[in-house]
């Protein structure tokens, strides 16, 4: 049996690196002590950070009921609310993650593709060549417009609109550095009035949750059963005693699904975007498969091209929107890697370590989506959406929306980055985005090759290419 591990008490400078630069500050601690380490924070208890591949595999296999997530992740109650399934254990835990998955697969992901087309379409139509679009920005309105279409059903209308700012106004608040430490230190949240931060937020929340109870109690009055929005199949599943979901499941499955997918997947299409123009060899391939689609209507072969599929998987590894896939907190003693830990440990997987390890990802600093062709890594090896029983839900339906918007922003235009200077990945909230402004140039308009062979440009897309 291995000594137990003793915490690293962490320097003020270290506490600065990991409020800003986490990356680094994992890069130096995993340099110094290995795959698994202990760091004690002020004020809390030590935490165990795992970044083996074999660690992160007992961790993730251990029996139902050793390890509990929804301890681990309590920081985040005020936002999500007491139903969310980041909070639940054993089965409240299974039973909400079973009402939840139908909506995520089969059919109804196919149903969603064409949508995010359109809306990505829509959201290009200013788009002018010769002008700068601020990339964050962009990928935000996409991401946020396909949530609350397919997850809500909410497509146009004063009331679609009023629900849309407050959301987009809440989810701006949420994943703000400062509402960050309120949740990071809770004797912060307190409402001293008008401009108190937590007060803004508790304002906020109070408004959409308003919003959200008003449909729902609309919908339960009213039941559309053609509609295929994943609120109203939510509202239709039931569990194995015949139970709906009550409304306050519903609110707090909807707001972690908002809260948990918007950000981290708008910020995960900036960066592949962004290492698609910085890596020319990637473009230049990727462009040619994306060439090779005759029916650009035909998401189900969209989804399935490989250098495409390759091209989003390096992108997460690489620029993770996020550093630490899972918390886990012993229920019982555990044996983790030789070391006997206690009950009550807390233990977090290193996704991004895991992700930068030379044994599994050689030139790791490289952006290679080859390197996924090359080799099937386990889901130990690779886990952007976390493992076990505890995957993200939506996991398919991220990678899904940023393979279709990449598909359908490339096929239509020729982009290249107005600032060609690597950027760094600097924490902003609860994630990782770049440390500068990503801003892309509309270069012009791009051929198609399987349409330039067809004849099927139209005069409004004959191409324009600024040198």
């Amino acid at each position: 049996m291995k000594p137990s591990i003793a915490p690293h008490k962490l320097s003020f400078p270290q506490l600065l690196q990991w409020g800003r630069h986490p990356s680094d500050f994992l890069d130096a601690l995993t340099d110094r002590y290995g795959d698994i380490f202990s760091v004690q924070f002020p004020g809390d208890k030590p935490v165990i950070i795992v970044s083996d591949p074999q660690g992160i595999e007992e961790l993730l296999t251990a029996p139902l009921g050793t390890f509990s997530s929804g301890q681990g992740n309590e920081m985040f109650r005020p936002v999500m609310g007491d139903y969310s399934m980041l909070l639940l254990d054993g089965k409240p835990h299974q039973r909400q993650r079973k009402l939840t998955m139908a909506p995520f697969h089969g059919e109804r992901m196919r149903l969603y593709g064409s949508r995010i087309g359109e809306l990505t379409e829509q959201m290009m139509q200013p788009w002018q060549v010769g002008t700068t679009v601020d990339l964050p920005a962009c990928m935000k309105d996409i991401t946020l417009n396909a949530l609350l279409d397919i997850v809500f059903g909410l497509t146009a209308g004063r009331y679609a609109e009023q629900l849309r700012q407050k959301l987009l106004d809440l989810i701006g608040l949420v994943t703000s550095p400062l509402i960050a430490l309120h949740l990071f230190l809770p004797s912060l949240q307190k409402d001293w009035g008008l401009w108190s931060p937590w007060g803004r937020f508790r304002r906020l929340q109070r408004e959409v949750d308003q919003l959200l109870y008003k449909e729902i109690a609309h919908r339960r009055a009213s039941p559309e059963i053609e509609r295929t929005d994943i609120l109203s199949m939510l509202m239709a599943a039931r569990d194995e005693e015949g139970e709906p979901m009550s409304n306050e499941e519903l609110r707090d499955g909807l707001i972690t699904l908002l809260t948990g997918g918007f950000d981290t997947t708008s910020t995960a299409l900036v960066w592949t975007l962004y290492w698609i123009h910085q890596t020319p060899n990637v473009r230049k391939r990727l462009m040619e498969e994306l060439d090779s689609i005759s029916d650009p209507s035909d998401m189900r072969a969209i989804a399935k091209l490989p250098y495409l599929s390759a091209t989003c998987q390096e992108a997460l590894r690489i620029s993770p929107p996020i550093v630490l896939t899972f918390i886990r907190v012993a229920q019982v003693p555990f044996q983790l890697m030789g070391h006997q830990l206690p009950v009550g440990s807390r233990i977090w997987g290193d996704m991004y370590s895991v992700h930068r390890r030379p044994d599994l990802y050689p030139h790791a600093d490289q952006f290679r989506p080859e390197r996924f062709l090359e080799r099937q890594y386990s889901p130990h090896e690779f886990l952007p959406f976390g493992g076990g029983d505890r995957l993200c839900i939506g996991n398919a339906f991220a990678l899904y929306l940023m393979k279709l918007v990449i598909f359908t922003i490339l096929s239509r235009y020729e982009l290249a980055l107005d600032d060609p200077r690597p950027v760094r990945a600097i924490r902003r909230g609860p994630g990782l985005e770049p440390s500068r402004l990503v801003q892309m140039k509309i270069v012009g308009y791009h051929y198609r090759s399987s349409c330039v062979a067809t004849g099927e440009y139209v005069e409004s897309e004959i191409p324009v290419r600024l040198n």
